[in-house]
């Protein structure tokens, strides 16, 4: 097989020019997969049809030869494999029904998903042999924020209040989401992916013993899980916004790497997080401005993590305002390293 750089790191091997890949990085930036929404009827019709999701991976592979895709889904279609109704409406992001927790159906979850295992067996055989796959889903904790809260939040409390009222209700749901969420993992790893991706996005609104009750331990479950049957599969973690708790995931769960979000500072993570791969952590708004300030930051992380195994990415997603040239311009940047 091909030597695929974005997996170098993971086994410590440092390169003078990291691989890379970036977050949303099939998206609504590009305007070839704007075309391609389109064609669809909603947001979630586009993530379980396998050629239109299929050829949305694979739009940024073409115009910028990143290291590594990503396959096109959503961290709610579990809460939608579950039985919760799920919906995207145009300009108000997901709305998702009230969740009743007898009512949600974990026997068939995995063969509801069974589009996104389809997917990514096209992108498996459509990618260049050097490009690497990636699998993802949401941690337990950031999905249960949107089947509590029915949707993004400002302040998370109904899902702070039911997890603290009622703890043995609210593990109920998180143990749901463990067994589904490692179900959908190790069958990505069956259809094809070289690598997967936990997103904890709101794992940062929580204290420290909440956050190792309700973020740490059911990544670490899962990550326990996944490794009975693919032991040496990379698993990259990331707890968005976790400050100094960053480092208790990276030493509890398991993870193989962390994905740093624009806030972590390098030399911290480098000592806190000696034993990981890091990934990261270029903030999305530079690569908006682009100019002077893009190249400055661009470099500053490459020389940052330029010592130890590493892969450059941003320390969040692409935001739709963002030019695909300045997408290219750090393209370039990083082939400057050789």
């Amino acid at each position: 097989m091909t030597e695929r750089p974005f997996l170098a790191p993971f086994k410590g091997i440092v390169r003078t020019r990291p691989p890379w890949w970036m977050l949303r990085q099939a998206g609504r930036y590009l305007p070839e997969y704007r075309e391609v929404r389109s064609r669809s009827k909603d947001f979630l019709d586009l993530c379980f049809t396998p050629e239109l999701a299929a050829e949305v991976t694979l739009q940024p592979i073409r115009r910028f030869g990143m290291d590594a895709a990503i396959v096109f889904s959503d961290i709610l279609v579990i809460p939608h494999a579950l039985g919760q109704s799920v919906s995207f409406l145009q300009g108000e992001g997901p709305k998702l029904e009230p969740i009743a927790l007898e009512r949600l159906e974990s026997a068939g979850a995995g063969e509801r998903l069974a589009p996104v295992y389809e997917t990514i067996r096209r992108v498996r055989a459509a990618l260049p042999d050097e490009t690497a796959l990636i699998g993802f889903a949401g941690s337990p904790w950031t999905v249960a924020t949107y089947m509590i809260e029915g949707g993004s939040s400002r302040d998370f409390a109904k899902i702070k209040q039911l997890a603290v009222s009622d703890p043995l209700t609210f593990a109920r749901l998180i143990d749901r989401v463990v067994i589904a969420t490692s179900d959908y993992l190790r069958r990505q790893v069956e259809a094809g992916v070289d690598a997967l991706q936990l997103f904890e996005s709101w794992g940062g609104v929580l204290s420290e013993p909440m956050f190792r009750q309700w973020v740490i331990e059911p990544t670490r479950r899962i990550v326990d899980d996944i490794r009975t049957t693919y032991p040496a599969i990379p698993i990259i973690g990331f707890p968005r916004a976790a400050g100094a708790l960053i480092a208790a995931y990276a030493a509890e769960t398991g993870v193989d790497a962390i994905n740093l979000d624009p806030t972590v500072p390098v030399a911290w993570a480098k000592t806190a997080m000696e034993s990981k791969v890091l990934q990261g952590n270029l903030d999305p708004m530079v690569l908006v401005a682009g100019g002077q300030a893009l190249d400055d930051e661009v470099r500053r992380i490459l020389d940052g993590f330029a010592d130890r195994p590493f892969v450059f990415n941003l320390g969040h997603g692409i935001v739709p305002e963002t030019p695909p040239d300045h997408v290219a311009h750090v393209a370039e940047l990083l082939r400057e390293r050789g």
